[in-house]
């Protein structure tokens, strides 16, 4: 595990240390405090990384600068901050979890518990995907998203207007994100159920989701029954 904590207070960011060092055990590849937003930047972007706690003030700056260019990346954002009333544009943007200031140990794993389970939980709906496009942060409104499609350790965004963008986050982390809306119906595709206008039963026992703009998806076998459950 690789993780970064952007706090500008001392005392917190090695309290969050100790605690972190001592959750994770030996399973702690490197942990990395940086105070600035700058360096935390130039950090981001030389470095793999799992996860980044990360504060909304720092030293007067704000940390939703970072958070545009953290959201795009293939890890997960966890915001500490005091600013509860930021936490809903936190989730919008698509944090994974908002732990409020002060904290204590438990609050901290429930918080890493979200980024390595593998179940669904209810969470804030995210309204963007942040996109790195020609050296700069895109936001795709999640409502502009019909499907998702799984290319390696990326992912592929199929927009409403025929459009497609890359997006540095796998598949199961988007999956993890997006489960409000979103249902996992094959091992490569993500597809938003709203968008579902019939399910096909095709020769040799194919499954197929089309679309209310005619596109034909693979529905995994094994996943059917549940996809056909949940879509009645």
């Amino acid at each position: 595990m690789n993780i970064l904590i952007v706090e500008d207070e001392s005392r917190i960011a090695k309290r969050i240390e100790r605690m972190l060092r001592d959750i994770f055990g030996n399973s702690l590849q490197s942990l990395k405090h940086i105070n600035t937003l700058h360096e935390a930047l130039r950090y981001i972007e030389c470095n793999s990384l799992d996860i980044v706690f990360l504060d909304l003030n720092l030293n007067g700056e704000s940390g939703f600068d970072l958070l545009k260019t953290a959201v795009s990346e293939s890890f997960h954002t966890v915001v500490i901050s005091a600013y509860k009333d930021q936490a809903i544009t936190a989730f919008e943007y698509g944090v994974l979890d908002f732990v409020p200031k002060p904290f204590n140990r438990d609050r901290l794993k429930q918080a890493i518990n979200r980024t390595v389970t593998k179940e669904k939980e209810v969470t804030p709906q995210i309204k963007f995907l942040a996109v790195k496009k020609r050296q700069k942060i895109q936001l795709i409104p999640i409502e502009d998203v019909l499907y998702i499609k799984g290319a390696g350790t990326y992912t592929e965004l199929f927009l409403a207007d025929g459009k497609k963008e890359l997006h540095d986050k796998s598949l199961e982390k988007l999956e993890h994100l997006l489960s409000f809306s979103f249902e996992r119906i094959h091992k490569s595709y993500l597809v938003k159920m709203s968008e579902v206008s019939k399910i096909i039963v095709a020769s040799g026992s194919k499954y197929m989701a089309e679309l209310k703009n005619g596109e034909l998806i693979p529905i995994g076998r094994t996943r059917y029954k549940d996809i056909k459950a949940k879509w009645f």
